[in-house]
């Protein structure tokens, strides 16, 4: 499609997420060029950035995943260059990347998440555990896919959990570990789509669950009561908001056994892979991955220029 100009598919670059990245890049570059994008891979990881202004290219669809990407560098760059890019700005890109961050904006607005400590090598891991519960969860505060993140059942690993943990990142998160159901939800434009419930046998939703594993279940419906389900999209949207995020992005909530909802984070660049959650609920929506592709490239923007036109369409 000519209105797009030449399009650059970012994907790789240097995070531990980069071979999930390279796969989600893969099916987005593989479907713009599907709707007749004139579309190509550009890995920063083996290019300079500055290659994207002396080849001409129109606008960013980012695909990438995780520091260098999806954290707001490669959006302050792109914004520099003054290519329009998909995806939250350079403000909300930095702040939903920082699990620790987000939750301090989230609390300030009443929107619930798990109770959470910081942890370094002077933590009384034993006063951490008393005050949070076990079990509880131990994660990198900048690091997705679930990379670097345990289950902590006994004190005994909890200062393993943190060893671990800060090999990804120095800011380490120790938080209350919710009894539930896990959901994703979702967002396109500024409607939620449909809810999609996790299950796994393993301890958690881990890297393995999310990208290897072939016994992890994807539920959609998710099979809460319509009234419920509505009230979780309404308050990621409310989550979204807070952090400045636009374009498309997706929140992962927790629901304990008495209903409450938690929300854990906000995804900015989701993974789009075959294994990829954004794309499930779209279809579900009634938007195929092409098209879904297509609508997440058009609302490409700069900071400084106006919201792209879409609404909350997503039938």
């Amino acid at each position: 499609m000519s209105a797009f100009g030449k399009v650059a598919v970012l994907m790789g670059g240097r995070s531990a997420e980069r071979a999930v990245s390279l796969k989600s890049g893969a099916m987005v570059l593989a479907a713009l060029r599907k709707k007749g994008v004139d579309a190509h891979a550009f890995d920063p990881a083996e290019r300079p950035v500055a290659a994207l202004v002396e080849e001409h290219f129109s606008r960013a669809f980012v695909a990438l995943h995780g520091r260098f990407g999806e954290d707001g560098t490669m959006q302050g760059a792109l914004e520099l260059m003054g290519i329009p890019y998909t995806g939250s700005g350079v403000m909300a890109s930095a702040l939903a990347m920082d699990k620790w961050r987000t939750k301090l904006i989230w609390q300030a607005c009443g929107i619930s998440t798990p109770r959470s400590e910081l942890l370094d090598r002077a933590s009384d891991f034993a006063a951490v555990a008393r005050r949070l519960g076990l079990p509880l969860m131990v994660k990198p505060a900048s690091e997705g896919s679930s990379l670097g993140m345990s289950k902590v059942c006994s004190l005994a690993d909890l200062e393993e959990a943190f060893a671990f943990a800060v090999n990804y990142d120095p800011l380490v998160i120790a938080e209350q570990f919710i009894d539930g159901a896990e959901y994703t939800v979702g967002i396109l434009g500024h409607a939620a789509l449909p809810l999609i419930r996790l299950e796994t046998p393993r301890e958690f939703y881990d890297y393995e669950a999310k990208y290897l594993a072939n016994d992890t279940r994807y539920i959609v419906p998710c099979g809460l009561p319509a009234a419920d389900e509505a009230t979780i999209g309404a308050e990621a949207l409310r989550a979204f908001d807070a952090i400045g995020c636009r374009g498309w992005g997706r929140a992962d909530v927790m629901v304990d056994r008495a209903g409450k909802a938690y929300f854990l984070e906000i995804n900015t660049a989701p993974g789009m892979t075959d294994h990829s959650l954004v794309p499930m609920a779209a279809r579900h929506a009634g938007v195929p991955f092409e098209d879904l592709c297509l609508r997440i490239l058009e609302r490409a923007q700069l900071s400084s220029s106006p919201a792209s036109a879409g609404g909350a369409r997503v039938g």
